[in-house]
């Protein structure tokens, strides 16, 4: 039996969706988010000592980040998956390969990368400080944000817009690995993009994301993908 360690609210959410498609039993460890720092427990370390989600148990073999849990899960069930996961890892050689191959890379080589730095940025102003320094905190983060990080973050949804007129999932016609891995990545980036509708593409795709029944009972076991604003 599988076993995934789960933290609310993270990353790790796109594991179940996967296993939920799969149709393979699991057990699911939730952790918890400390209720100040909204960091990952502690115990999270005595899965693996990086102490992030997911980690994916499996008999005596553990694997963290999600893109590696992603491949062995395909690797290791891809060959009597579900009619609708024929092309979870396209076939070799193919465009469709070269896509997901792209996107799997993409969502935390280069996208995350930005909605994390969004976040952190916009949570800076709101912790406690002296009283005189929050004025230049906000002035500072505040040219990050307008110069640095939101062209970058809309440089991203334009790009992901774009790709997704043309296709209906990240590596064509099919749902891919690519999927699983954006999936965070598109719901996060519309949380921040300030105005959802300038993406109809994006839209579309989380619409046809959200309603299948798999990611939805993945979220009943799992909790909501992303915090609270």
């Amino acid at each position: 039996m599988l076993t995934v360690h789960h933290l609310e609210t993270s990353r790790s959410q796109r594991i179940l969706w996967l296993l939920e498609e799969l149709a393979v039993p699991y057990d699911l460890c939730l952790y918890r988010r400390d209720p100040v720092s909204r960091l990952a427990p502690a115990a999270l370390k005595e899965i693996h000592p990086l102490g992030k989600s997911p980690v994916l148990v499996d008999g005596d073999t553990v694997v963290a980040e999600s893109g590696a849990i992603i491949e062995y899960l395909a690797e290791r069930f891809g060959a009597h998956a579900p009619a609708h996961l024929a092309h979870l890892e396209p076939a070799r050689g193919t465009p469709e390969h070269r896509l997901c191959r792209f996107w799997m890379h993409y969502a935390e080589g280069s996208l995350m990368n930005w909605l994390l730095m969004h976040m952190v940025f916009d949570t800076i102003t709101r912790q406690p400080m002296p009283f005189f320094v929050r004025p230049i905190a906000h002035i500072l983060c505040g040219k990050v944000q307008q110069k640095l990080i939101r062209p970058n973050v809309k440089a991203a949804l334009t790009f992901m817009d774009a790709h997704l007129a043309q296709q209906q999932w990240f590596a064509g016609e099919h749902l891919s690995m690519a999927d699983f891995q954006m999936s965070f990545a598109v719901e996060a980036a519309l949380a921040r993009s300030g105005n959802e509708s300038a993406w109809p593409h994006l839209l579309a795709y989380r619409q046809r994301m959200q309603e299948r029944t798999a990611y939805q009972r993945a979220l009943e076991k799992g909790g909501p993908v992303l915090m609270p604003a």
